[in-house]
């Protein structure tokens, strides 16, 4: 079993991403999806941890009300003392978001930057798609990026001993200098985003996006890619990844479904 909120001193958390309902047969059906999320939650509640986040893409077609409530229906039956936290991705609000497309994911869903407190973490959720892509709402960007230094202004008040960042799409996936691609942040705004967080102490990011696995480290930042619970590409296996910190920093490993402990 998990070490669980408070238990020696420990927290465990899990990491799920791009659950993306719709993708395995590009929006026919979400059967095979519908499996996946299931048996993950299912996983969750046996496992209980202190969260469980899903780091975007929940599903493949933002505009398919079907996609989103079979999210939310399986999202529901996590246990009510495991918390959920959403977070948006591009399939949800689009490569470039419009105040539109932000509308319809808060209705849906609440927020797409946020953060909270569980235990000594300190959780800061982003929309990774108001740091690339966010020509058309130029003004909801510069919003999140100075709520984003305030927050981490209130994490380091709080006296939070790991503050946390999820995304959706990475920062970086090996290098923080790494060329500008779709599987990443843009390096203008990535070097923003990075000073911050070094200048406020943060240790890890977690995100999505790539359906693969890789980790990547900006001196003592870690950026962590994670795959899918969904669809994978490049010959990876969908799973989650299971995070566990403690008074002396942060480990985690991605399991595969056949090989969840």
């Amino acid at each position: 079993m998990l070490l669980c909120a408070g238990s020696l001193g420990a927290q465990t958390f899990i990491q799920m991403s791009d659950p993306q309902f719709g993708m395995y047969t590009k929006d026919v059906d979400f059967v095979h999806e519908t499996a996946n999320f299931e048996f993950a939650i299912a996983t969750a509640n046996r496992l209980k941890p202190a969260f469980v986040v899903v780091t975007g893409d929940l599903t493949n077609k933002s505009t398919d009300p079907a996609q989103a409530a079979e999210y939310k229906r399986i999202a529901a039956k996590l246990d009510p003392a495991i918390k959920l936290y959403s977070v948006a991705g591009n399939h949800d609000v689009g490569n470039e978001p419009t105040a539109q497309s932000l509308a319809t994911y808060r209705e849906r869903y609440g927020p797409d930057y946020y953060s909270f407190r569980s235990g000594d973490i300190y959780g800061i959720v982003l929309n990774s798609n108001l740091e690339k892509g966010a020509e058309k709402v130029p003004e909801e960007a510069a919003k999140m990026e100075a709520w984003f230094r305030a927050e981490l202004e209130k994490a380091k008040q709080s006296g939070a001993k790991n503050m946390i960042v999820f995304q959706h799409i990475s920062l970086f996936l090996k290098e923080a200098g790494e060329k500008d691609q779709y599987f990443n942040v843009p390096v203008a705004v990535r070097e923003k985003y990075l000073k911050l967080m070094h200048e406020y102490g943060v240790r890890e990011v977690f995100a999505g996006h790539l359906h693969q696995n890789s980790v990547g480290r900006d001196g003592a930042l870690e950026m962590v890619t994670t795959g899918p619970v969904g669809m994978p590409l490049g010959g990876a296996k969908s799973g989650m990844r299971i995070v566990t910190v403690t008074g002396e920093g942060v480990t985690h490993k991605y399991f595969e479904f056949g090989e969840l402990p």
